[in-house]
């Protein structure tokens, strides 16, 4: 900003104002005018000048009076206010500077001073509106990153941290979506934990469980699934859902080995405390509907399909130590698994006998 700002002149003397106007045009400064401060201040209003050159004598409202009104409208708060006065110089500096003036020019004036005074605080001004731009564009970016650390929040309850963090910087849509999709689920549950929490201590059984959780919450985000819910020692896993994955039973069954194996280590401890727990899985590949599912306040992301009912239902067939998986699993994992045919299975709520296969290991 230099000669295009905009200049308020405020003189009630028109011979004064058209000295100043003409000597500010000539410099390439547009140039309004108030004779009145009553004048002034609506044109402070309309105008939004960039300065404002304002005589100190003036009928019914003094150039003191006419800053304090701009001092105190936030608008105007800042605005540059350079008073001008034939009276002492002194005592009306101290009197200005009290009502809010950025700077004193005294009658007669010289020009190279005003205009040195002009251009200095119009480019305090420019400095000025720069940096409350540059306020305003940084508290829009704080308001922005911190609702999107509250969305990172919510969904690192469901989603692995680096997935979670792809969905907030939009590398991947977002899932709370209602959405249908082809999934790999996998129920785990401990077999003997309810009469294991009927006699036990609760500070035993909440031990047990944060034991359990913490290792199975490791292979979980290890494997990149989704954790839809846990109900106590139960949890539900699922696989190509948010960000879709080319090989979902895979990871699925690996996942599911690994946590055997890590439930096997955990055996060992809780049985010489006296727990008589143990481990069984069921994995099922199927469509399903994914979303948000619940009211406003409390949410959860849920997957609803038949799918997952098998995995629930392959999951309470498994026997302590097995991995029971679905037709579809198999036929997606069979040249990388040993395998058990358990043939077909009566499952509560399907009509037909329900292939399964209980995988033994995971073949080199």
């Amino acid at each position: 900003m230099t000669a295009s700002a905009k200049i308020l002149v405020v003189d009630d003397t028109p011979h004064n104002v058209k000295l100043l106007a003409d000597l500010l045009t000539v410099k390439g400064y547009v140039v309004v005018t108030a004779s009145s401060g009553a004048q002034a201040l609506e044109k402070v209003e309309t105008e939004q000048p960039d300065l404002v050159l304002l005589d100190v004598v003036m009928p019914e409202m003094s150039g003191y009076e006419v800053c304090r009104k701009i001092r105190g409208s936030r608008a105007t708060a800042t605005l540059p206010v350079v008073m001008v006065t034939a009276l002492d110089p002194a005592q009306e500096r101290v009197k200005g500077i009290e009502a809010g003036a950025d700077d004193f020019l005294s009658k007669p004036i010289s020009q190279h001073e005003l205009l040195a005074r002009v251009k200095s605080l119009l480019r305090i001004k420019v400095l000025h509106d720069e940096l409350g731009e540059w306020n305003r564009t940084l508290e829009q970016r704080v308001e922005a990153q911190v609702a999107q650390l509250e969305r990172l929040e919510r969904l690192k309850r469901f989603f692995s941290p680096q997935l979670a963090e792809m969905i907030v910087s939009g590398d991947a849509d977002d899932p709370l979506k209602s959405h249908r999709r082809e999934i790999t689920v996998v129920f785990l549950d401990l077999r003997g934990f309810t009469s294991f929490a009927e006699t036990s201590e609760p500070e035993e059984v909440m031990g047990v469980l944060r034991e359990y959780h913490a290792e199975m919450g490791r292979l979980i985000l290890e494997h990149e699934g989704t954790l839809e819910r846990f109900t106590g020692d139960g949890m539900m896993i699922f696989f190509n859902d948010p960000v879709p994955v080319p090989d979902a039973p895979a990871r699925a069954v690996r996942m599911a080995v690994a946590m055997r194996q890590r439930v096997d280590e955990l055996l060992v401890r809780w049985r010489k405390r006296g727990y008589d727990l143990d481990f069984g899985v069921g994995v099922a590949q199927g469509y399903a509907t994914i979303g948000a599912i619940g009211f406003e306040g409390r949410l959860d992301y849920g997957a609803i399909g038949t799918v997952t009912n098998l995995a629930a239902r392959l999951c309470g067939e498994a026997k302590p130590g097995q991995i029971l998986i679905s037709q579809r699993v198999y036929g997606a994992v069979e040249d990388s698994v040993d395998v058990e045919e358990l043939g077909g299975l009566t499952l509560r709520g399907f009509s037909k006998p329900v292939p399964a296969f209980n995988v033994l290991r995971l073949r080199r």
